[in-house]
């Protein structure tokens, strides 16, 4: 089992709009220049995460993506199954019938692994990993880099004019 790129960028996306909801709706163009995540990357996963009911897009002059509900009521294990990945660490996606037909050697424990797994995802919210002062040291120096960029780029435009 393991978390695929997919799974992984829809998180960070999610959790990105979550540390900067007090903005407005946020552009797909600002998560990807603090996330490195293509902008047609991250057009699929959110087209995902709307049909999954986790974001709502605001289309318009200051349009972007806002959380469909509140950080609180999202979780982690919400967004990756949103974005189709799959947590099941059997060989089998849960079928059993993983050796020639039935059930292998350590399906069950494979099967265990991949309910705790959800479970403990679950059990994570955008809210709580908002909270975090790790997250809020890394939005910070994100942040700082954006400014930093921009700065520079009107620095650059008024050398020019």
């Amino acid at each position: 089992m393991r978390l695929t790129t997919k799974g992984r960028y829809a998180v960070t996306a999610m959790l990105d709009l979550a540390l900067h909801q007090e903005q407005g709706p946020i552009t797909l163009a600002d998560i990807s220049a603090r996330q490195g995540v293509s902008i047609s990357y991250l057009e699929q996963l959110f087209a995902k995460l709307r049909r999954g009911k986790l974001v709502q897009s605001v289309r318009g002059p200051g349009g972007g993506y806002r959380l469909a509900g509140g950080a609180d009521s999202i979780s982690v294990a919400q967004i990756v199954e949103a974005v189709n990945d799959s947590m099941d660490a059997t060989r089998c996606l849960g079928k059993g019938d993983c050796q020639h037909g039935e059930v292998c050697l350590t399906h069950h424990l494979w099967s265990d692994l991949s309910n705790r797994l959800r479970e403990f995802l679950n059990e994570i919210t955008l809210a709580e990993l908002v909270s975090r002062d790790d997250i809020q040291r890394v939005r910070t120096r994100q942040d700082n880099r954006g400014c930093s960029s921009a700065r520079q780029a009107v620095a650059e435009l008024e050398r020019i004019i």
